[in-house]
């Protein structure tokens, strides 16, 4: 029998797993992302320091004045607007944490949003 049962539990299984060897620094923070059912997560971290540089998500005011919706689009959008808020916080490259979600969909499309606003990751 599996001891791991919810999908929940072994999301944050391969969390741990992944946080092993990723870690973000105040020149390369972290870039820390969550996906529930309605929304969408994004911080810039600095895990040296234990402080969040900044941050956004899709119920930020800029957000909301797309109207997009939470999905691959809105990602999209939510990328831009991340890196946007990072480059005014200077941030130039960042380590990718995708949270123990699959890269695809809106974890992909979010990612390669903020690099083609020119955040390296």
């Amino acid at each position: 029998m599996a001891r791991y049962k919810t999908k929940k539990e072994q999301r944050l299984r391969r969390h741990r797993r992944i946080r092993q060897t990723i870690s973000g620094t105040a020149a390369k923070p972290r870039l820390a992302v969550c996906v529930t059912s309605k929304h969408i997560y994004v911080q810039f971290i600095d895990d040296e320091n234990g402080r969040t540089l900044c941050a956004a998500s899709t119920l930020d005011p800029k957000f909301r004045e797309t109207g997009e919706k939470v999905n691959t689009a809105g990602a999209v959008k939510l990328g831009e607007i991340a890196a946007e808020k990072a480059k005014s916080a200077d941030i130039t490259t960042s380590v990718f944490d995708r949270g123990g979600f699959r890269y695809h969909g809106k974890v992909k499309a979010l990612a390669d949003a903020v690099r083609k606003a020119g955040i390296k990751i």
